[in-house]
């Protein structure tokens, strides 16, 4: 049985799905950091259930759908911030690839319709591109699923929120690296800060059941 409700004025034309940074940089064993202890196998393990979802949700709303992806973590393609950030040696994240590979996706696949958003930061909303596409769509209410929850994920609903905009997390379909920390910080967010603070927090199959009873659309 769902307890929860979705919002009153949601529906299937105000309603997108965000996809945050479901690239190989973020997930393929490949762009692991063994000697950072950091690798994304509880990731991996979700990919599957992620793009099962989407392709329900496509059925079931057919709305927009919106990707989101970096650019090369290189320094000449990073905000100053962050450069600045980087200069501390305990802290450093730079790319190791020179290819486009840590940034392609890692098995989602937009399709002709979905957008991609391309950031050079945390949060997506630093790309002027998504609140521009948002509000030329009519969109008020965001469907978050992705990488990484403390990350990108944290840092973008911080944003899209600061801006006005809803949101509802899939807690079962956010995920992060499997630094026993970071899996921790996940939990508190997911548990308490992103319901308390953010949007409404459910599973993906009991999201699935609501959209049926509210757009009766599946």
């Amino acid at each position: 049985m769902v307890n929860m409700e979705l919002y009153p004025k949601m529906n299937s034309k105000n309603t997108a799905l965000l996809i945050i940074d479901m690239v190989n940089g973020c997930c393929h064993k490949k762009c692991e950091k063994p000697g950072w202890g950091i690798s994304f196998s509880k990731i991996r393990k979700m990919v599957p259930k992620l793009n099962k979802f989407i392709e329900d949700y496509r059925k079931a709303i057919g709305g927009l759908i919106i990707f989101t992806n970096n650019v090369s973590w290189k320094k000449e393609y990073l905000t100053e911030n962050i450069n600045e950030l980087y200069t501390d040696p305990k802290v450093v994240y730079y790319s190791n690839d020179n290819s486009d590979f840590p940034n392609e996706f890692y098995i989602v696949s937009p399709q002709e319709g979905d957008i991609v958003i391309t950031k050079n930061h945390y949060d997506a909303f630093t790309s002027p591109e998504l609140d521009k596409v948002l509000k030329q769509n009519g969109i008020q209410y965001l469907i978050v699923t992705g990488v990484f929850t403390d990350g990108c994920v944290l840092a973008t609903t911080c944003g899209g929120f600061s801006k006005g905009y809803n949101f509802i997390f899939l807690k079962d379909l956010i995920e992060t690296t499997d630094v026993k920390k970071r899996q921790e910080l996940q939990k508190y967010l997911k548990e308490y800060t992103f319901p308390v603070m953010y949007g409404k927090t459910i599973k993906s199959k009991d999201f699935l059941m609501l959209l049926k009873d509210k757009f009766n659309h599946i």
